[in-house]
């Protein structure tokens, strides 16, 4: 499971859904959209944890917009059969976006989830022939300690830190806005991030200016392995 930490009001990362949603409830007749922020991507990509703000909710649709064409957008799922909610998706996704097109610059793309009640039931058939097989099932081993914050200041640190005994094995930074519309080119360019690790945390250094306005996000995401 993944372990969500905020420092800001707002919800794992979440902001309250505008009134124009994505599709990312369609076909579930139960649904609570949670619309994410504009996430600030380049051709080097950008990462971006967004989670269901209630507890024993799992995800059950997702969807996303881009301000370019050339902008990627692809989520990491977790092994598992059969394919669906409570197997490959959990409480919390990882969108991945990257910009594409030749010499760009940066872009940005907004994530959203259509979160589902967990609900109770029989274990799952099987299915198919089994054999011993070779190798080791996935037992994720690696989990993750999220902290989103508001950008409040012109220069600040926003740190997220591996429990004890869990070790620190990686770390992404992503800058996001939490508006209805994309931010423009001067907000994207308003706020930078430089981080270090040490003593298994990640702390990131960000740095604003006034263009930046008051809806700018920093995400933060230690990358944990368990202790054996």
């Amino acid at each position: 499971m993944l372990l969500v930490a905020s420092l800001a009001a707002l919800s794992l990362g979440a902001v309250a859904s505008p009134a124009r949603a994505a599709d990312e409830c369609n076909g579930l007749r139960v649904c609570l959209p949670v619309a994410g922020p504009w996430v600030v991507v380049s051709t080097e990509g950008a990462d971006w944890e967004l989670a269901c703000p209630l507890p024993r909710y799992v995800i059950g649709g997702t969807d996303a917009r881009v301000a370019a064409r050339d902008v990627d957008v692809s989520l990491r799922g977790e092994t598992g059969s059969p394919v669906g909610p409570g197997v490959t998706t959990l409480r919390s996704l990882l969108f991945h976006g990257v910009r594409v097109g030749p010499g760009a610059g940066t872009s940005s793309f907004q994530p959203f989830l259509g979160c589902i009640p967990t609900s109770g039931g029989g274990g799952r058939a099987l299915t198919g022939i089994t054999g011993p097989g070779f190798g080791l099932k996935p037992s994720r081993p690696v989990f993750s300690v999220v902290v989103t914050a508001p950008v409040v200041r012109r220069s600040q640190t926003v740190r997220a830190a591996c429990p004890a005994p869990a070790r620190l094995v990686g770390a992404t930074r992503a800058v996001g806005f939490a508006q209805v519309s994309p931010p423009t080119s001067a907000q994207r360019s308003a706020v930078s991030v430089a981080g270090s690790a040490a003593a298994g945390a990640v702390v990131a250094r960000v740095t604003s200016t006034a263009a930046a306005g008051p809806r700018a996000l920093v995400q933060v995401r230690a990358l944990c392995a368990k202790a054996r």
